[in-house]
């Protein structure tokens, strides 16, 4: 089984075309986990629905705690031996969970790409991507494995851990995550003063890290800070 973590806080627009995505998997043993973290739109009533239609469903709220904290308490109520991680505005195409479970033999998880807006992003290395999603990840990797509550940019920590750890990977060339733009979440506004939380987070781990994880360290801190720069470029021109 595949337990899938939605975390959702005010998604109403595309929810259902999230959860739509998850249902029609051709792969059909999933565990489909939806963490509210306190919506005030109507994300909680449409995950609502979806659960009385399908059992794979399961509903569970929080106070509102951020996306994090969303993440860890969905991981409590996983039973699957592997684990994915899909935004709720997000959808993966119908094979995505095949595809990864067919290629999950021998490693530890499997990293894949993503679209967005028309362009397919391929990894060409493990070290690529931040985001916890494009993954599907053994059980036992991710045990005693948190996000770090109330912090923005948390997958990127999160990321380079389990990059610095002994887990090991398979890449595979496929695209079948559909990442949305969305201008109302909350890794879209620039949050400056959470970049400096994160660079000095960095820092304090590379200081303690092996060479070879202070140069996977420094990789990601030089992506960050271009993918930011052409970021806050486009956010001055609108």
């Amino acid at each position: 089984m595949i337990s899938i973590i939605v975390p959702i806080y005010n998604t109403e627009s595309y929810l259902a075309q999230c959860i739509d995505s998850l249902l029609c998997q051709t792969e059909k043993d999933v565990q489909i986990i939806l963490v509210d973290d306190q919506s005030t739109d109507d994300s909680l009533a449409i995950a609502h629905v979806y659960a009385q239609k399908d059992k794979r469903i399961e509903v569970y709220s929080q106070k509102h705690a951020g996306q994090s904290t969303a993440r860890n308490y969905g991981l409590s109520f996983a039973k699957g031996d592997y684990i994915a991680f899909v935004d709720a505005d997000d959808t993966i195409e119908p094979d995505w969970c095949e595809r990864h479970l067919a290629a999950i033999n021998g490693v530890d998880y499997v990293q894949s790409g993503y679209e967005r807006e028309g362009k397919r992003f391929l990894p060409k290395h493990r070290c690529i991507f931040t985001s916890p999603c494009m993954r599907l990840y053994r059980r036992e990797i991710l045990n005693g494995r948190q996000f770090t509550a109330g912090m923005i940019y948390e997958d990127v920590v999160w990321s380079i851990q389990l990059w610095l750890s002994e887990a090991t990977c398979r890449i595979i060339p496929y695209a079948g995550y559909h990442y949305r733009v969305n201008p109302h979440g909350t890794t879209y506004h620039p949050h400056y003063q959470e970049r400096q939380v994160l660079y000095k987070t960095l820092q304090a781990i590379a200081r303690s890290a092996s060479f070879k994880g202070k140069c996977i360290v420094f990789y990601t801190y030089l992506r960050l800070k271009m993918h930011y720069l052409i970021s806050d470029n486009r956010c001055s021109d609108k």
